[in-house]
Protein backbone atom coordinates (compact mmCIF):
# COMPACT_ATOMS: atom_id res chain seq x y z
CA UNK A 1 0.00 0.00 0.00
CA UNK A 2 1.26 3.41 -0.92
CA UNK A 3 0.72 6.48 1.20
CA UNK A 4 0.92 9.77 -0.70
CA UNK A 5 2.89 12.28 1.36
CA UNK A 6 1.75 15.88 0.95
CA UNK A 7 4.19 18.50 2.23
CA UNK A 8 2.28 21.68 1.43
CA UNK A 9 -1.17 22.93 0.52
CA UNK A 10 0.07 23.71 -2.98
CA UNK A 11 0.66 19.99 -3.57
CA UNK A 12 -3.03 19.17 -3.10
CA UNK A 13 -3.77 20.39 -6.64
CA UNK A 14 -1.17 17.99 -8.06
CA UNK A 15 -2.68 14.85 -6.51
CA UNK A 16 -4.15 12.05 -8.56
CA UNK A 17 -7.89 11.50 -8.06
CA UNK A 18 -7.06 7.83 -7.34
CA UNK A 19 -5.17 8.45 -4.09
CA UNK A 20 -6.53 6.30 -1.25
CA UNK A 21 -4.33 7.24 1.72
CA UNK A 22 -2.76 10.65 2.14
CA UNK A 23 -0.32 11.74 4.83
CA UNK A 24 -0.26 15.43 5.67
CA UNK A 25 3.30 16.47 6.52
CA UNK A 26 2.03 19.97 7.35
CA UNK A 27 -0.73 21.25 9.62
CA UNK A 28 -3.82 21.12 7.36
CA UNK A 29 -6.63 23.62 7.71
CA UNK A 30 -10.26 22.58 7.27
CA UNK A 31 -10.10 24.07 3.78
CA UNK A 32 -7.04 21.95 2.94
CA UNK A 33 -8.84 18.79 4.04
CA UNK A 34 -11.98 19.65 2.05
CA UNK A 35 -9.85 20.50 -1.02
CA UNK A 36 -8.10 17.16 -0.78
CA UNK A 37 -11.40 15.28 -0.53
CA UNK A 38 -12.74 17.10 -3.58
CA UNK A 39 -9.54 16.37 -5.53
CA UNK A 40 -9.35 12.70 -4.40
CA UNK A 41 -12.87 11.26 -4.18
CA UNK A 42 -11.53 7.72 -3.53
CA UNK A 43 -9.58 8.65 -0.41
CA UNK A 44 -10.13 6.15 2.41
CA UNK A 45 -7.91 7.64 5.10
CA UNK A 46 -6.05 10.80 6.05
CA UNK A 47 -2.90 10.21 8.05
CA UNK A 48 -1.56 13.11 10.13
CA UNK A 49 0.91 13.56 12.98
CA UNK A 50 -0.55 13.35 16.48
CA UNK A 51 0.10 17.01 17.26
CA UNK A 52 -1.75 18.05 14.10
CA UNK A 53 -4.72 15.75 14.73
CA UNK A 54 -5.51 17.65 17.91
CA UNK A 55 -6.10 20.81 15.85
CA UNK A 56 -8.69 19.28 13.49
CA UNK A 57 -12.11 20.74 14.19
CA UNK A 58 -15.01 18.64 15.43
CA UNK A 59 -17.07 19.55 12.37
CA UNK A 60 -14.31 18.33 10.03
CA UNK A 61 -13.96 15.12 12.04
CA UNK A 62 -17.72 14.55 11.80
CA UNK A 63 -17.67 15.31 8.06
CA UNK A 64 -14.89 12.76 7.50
CA UNK A 65 -16.80 10.16 9.50
CA UNK A 66 -19.95 10.78 7.44
CA UNK A 67 -17.91 10.35 4.25
CA UNK A 68 -16.41 7.08 5.54
CA UNK A 69 -12.91 8.54 5.63
CA UNK A 70 -10.76 7.55 8.57
CA UNK A 71 -8.57 10.10 10.33
CA UNK A 72 -5.42 8.27 11.40
CA UNK A 73 -2.65 9.67 13.53
CA UNK A 74 1.01 8.90 13.17
CA UNK A 75 4.18 9.74 11.32
CA UNK A 76 5.84 8.37 8.21
CA UNK A 77 9.17 7.37 9.72
CA UNK A 78 12.31 7.69 7.65
CA UNK A 79 10.54 8.92 4.54
CA UNK A 80 12.49 11.25 2.25
CA UNK A 81 10.06 13.30 0.18
CA UNK A 82 12.72 14.49 -2.24
CA UNK A 83 13.37 10.86 -3.23
CA UNK A 84 9.78 9.62 -3.52
CA UNK A 85 6.39 11.25 -3.04
CA UNK A 86 5.02 7.97 -1.68
CA UNK A 87 5.77 6.06 1.47
CA UNK A 88 5.10 2.36 1.06
CA UNK A 89 3.94 -0.23 3.56
CA UNK A 90 5.99 -3.39 3.20
CA UNK A 91 4.14 -6.46 1.90
CA UNK A 92 5.70 -8.26 4.87
CA UNK A 93 3.33 -6.33 7.17
CA UNK A 94 0.33 -7.70 5.29
CA UNK A 95 1.79 -11.19 5.24
CA UNK A 96 2.25 -11.16 9.01
CA UNK A 97 -1.32 -9.95 9.56
CA UNK A 98 -2.61 -12.77 7.33
CA UNK A 99 -0.46 -15.32 9.13
CA UNK A 100 -1.64 -14.18 12.55
CA UNK A 101 -5.24 -14.50 11.34
CA UNK A 102 -4.52 -18.01 10.07
CA UNK A 103 -3.03 -18.80 13.47
CA UNK A 104 -6.41 -17.87 15.00
CA UNK A 105 -5.35 -14.66 16.74
CA UNK A 106 -7.99 -12.07 17.58
CA UNK A 107 -7.77 -8.65 15.90
CA UNK A 108 -6.85 -6.92 19.19
CA UNK A 109 -3.97 -9.34 19.73
CA UNK A 110 -2.82 -8.93 16.13
CA UNK A 111 -2.87 -5.15 16.55
CA UNK A 112 -0.87 -5.29 19.79
CA UNK A 113 1.73 -7.57 18.22
CA UNK A 114 2.02 -5.52 15.02
CA UNK A 115 2.39 -2.26 16.96
CA UNK A 116 5.34 -3.79 18.81
CA UNK A 117 6.88 -5.26 15.63
CA UNK A 118 6.53 -2.20 13.39
CA UNK A 119 6.93 1.53 13.84
CA UNK A 120 3.37 2.11 12.69
CA UNK A 121 0.81 3.87 14.86
CA UNK A 122 -2.05 1.98 16.54
CA UNK A 123 -4.60 3.83 14.36
CA UNK A 124 -2.80 2.83 11.20
CA UNK A 125 -2.34 -0.80 12.26
CA UNK A 126 -6.08 -1.05 13.04
CA UNK A 127 -6.86 0.44 9.62
CA UNK A 128 -4.60 -2.11 7.91
CA UNK A 129 -6.18 -5.01 9.80
CA UNK A 130 -9.71 -3.88 8.89
CA UNK A 131 -8.81 -3.33 5.23
CA UNK A 132 -6.69 -6.43 4.71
Amino acid sequence: MKIRVVSSKEEIDTLSPNEEIVHFAFRPSNTDIFSLIMKCPRVKALHIPTSYKKTISTSTTMFLKMQGIELLEGDVWGHRKEMNEYSEISPDVYNRIKQYRLDGMQEEDIADKMIRETRLSPDFISFLIKNN
